[in-house]
């Protein structure tokens, strides 16, 4: 017990301060192939390319030791492309929706016409259409646009950036906020529990006070003698706290662990499940709306492929082809320690995307929950770092110091946020 405290004497301290365990990030983006079609309200039809896959690296800085048991620290995370392991490069183009513009467009609907005839002239004189063909490296780390001046200049406020536009520009070499963490050392059953996150013990995001609350730990582990039924952690990529449930029981690498699944309801919409109707406004069940928290951006997170979502969602597009083995989170636990010893994290980003009256770029596009890309981020203990927990079951946090990253967006960040919703909440 004294090896899974937060503690500076403990030998296990400096796995918690800078994680041992290698973990990938791979990318997947949803290419659209019929994009002048879509502008005349077909249903757009997709092509998965990557997956493109990077290797992260996090470490904790501002470490502070608090005397009410708890400890301060931010995390940051640093991505490099790995070729070898991706099927693709970086210099590779992809037709993609012009997120900026379209996702403007939504969010400017109810503004008055003359503001949107304005910013439709805009977009005419700057040759904006509402798909673009760049390449993967210019829509994860950014590219130059006018657009984002023209949105600045005509709605002061609507778009929180400037300069580079990129789904994950503020996703390396950055943190997601201040956390503070109990220590065990008083109480082993509180380790890991989040005190607070940048000094809040709720957020204010959501309509209900169970939604605002922020309950688990930080993701990167759990207290020791688990029970085979749920885990928490909160996600400042998601603006949420998440719940995990209990699958089954098995060994990975002969060590015993618990399987931790997303259940049905971690997105379903209020109607399906009443505790998630302070998350709306909702639409269909599997995909959760996080633009409240992202200065009203039309941006969803949901399962890859819209996997274990309403079926309505997966016809109105074409190419998706959702299954358990593919598109499934899980988590593996040591129960008696509470450290993740296998995880394999996935999550969707979409944008919500119309005909909007006033600005005639967006054509006749029929409203459609549009899949932009899918991560997966998986890690797991094994070589010296598994043979160091077989002799001394002492691998402090380990595999989930991902899991907020993840659940961007799940860093969604979390990309979500990871990645769009990041980019236009920063």
């Amino acid at each position: 017990l004294q090896n899974v405290r937060i503690d500076p004497s403990s030998i296990s301290f400096q796995m918690w301060k800078d994680i041992p365990v290698p973990f990938y990030l791979s990318v997947h983006f949803f290419e659209v192939l019929n994009p002048k079609q879509v502008l005349q309200g077909a249903k757009p039809v997709l092509r998965q390319r990557g997956p493109y896959v990077y290797r992260e690296y996090r470490y904790k800085t501002n470490i502070t030791f608090h005397d009410n048991d708890t400890v301060s620290y931010l995390e940051y995370r640093n991505l490099f492309f790995q070729p070898d392991l991706s099927r693709g490069t970086e210099d590779e183009y992809v037709v993609v929706p012009n997120i900026l513009m379209l996702g403007a467009a939504v969010m400017m609907e109810k503004l008055p016409n003359v503001l949107k005839i304005l910013l439709s002239g805009a977009l005419a004189g700057l040759k904006q259409e509402a798909f673009m063909n760049r390449t993967v490296g210019e829509i994860m780390w950014g590219y130059e646009d006018p657009l984002i001046d023209t949105i600045n200049m005509l709605v002061p406020g609507l778009i929180p950036f400037k300069g580079k536009f990129g789904l994950f520009i503020d996703f390396n070499n950055t943190n997601s906020g201040l956390f503070t963490v109990n220590t065990g050392m008083k109480n082993i059953s509180q380790v890991h529990m989040v005190d607070s996150w940048n000094g809040l013990k709720k957020v204010n995001y959501w309509r209900s006070s169970q939604c605002n609350m922020i309950n688990g730990t930080a993701g990167e582990m759990w207290p020791p003698f688990m029970s085979p039924t749920s885990l928490e952690f909160y996600s400042p990529d998601a603006c949420r706290s998440m719940t995990l449930v209990y699958e089954q029981s098995g060994k990975f690498k002969g060590v015993p662990t618990y399987r931790f699944v997303a259940p049905k309801t971690l997105f379903a919409n209020g109607t399906d499940y009443p505790p998630n109707e302070g998350f709306c406004p909702c639409m269909q069940s599997g995909i959760q709306n996080v633009s409240t928290c992202r200065l009203n951006a039309p941006m969803f997170i949901s399962h890859p492929h819209f996997y274990n979502a309403d079926p309505s969602l997966v016809k109105a597009v074409e190419g998706l082809h959702p299954s358990k083995d593919q598109h499934g989170l899980f988590l593996d636990v040591h129960p008696m320690t509470g450290i993740p010893m296998n995880c394999s994290i996935k999550l969707q980003l979409n944008l919500y995307i119309k005909q909007v009256s006033g600005i005639i770029q967006t054509g006749k596009i029929k409203p459609v929950v549009l899949p932009l890309l899918w991560f997966a981020e998986s890690g797991s203990i094994e070589g010296p770092v598994l043979t160091q927990f077989y002799n001394n079951l002492v691998l402090i946090p380990s595999v989930l110091d991902y899991v907020q990253y993840i659940f961007f967006g799940l860093s969604v960040p979390l990309i979500i946020s990871a990645a769009v919703l990041m980019a236009m909440s920063k």
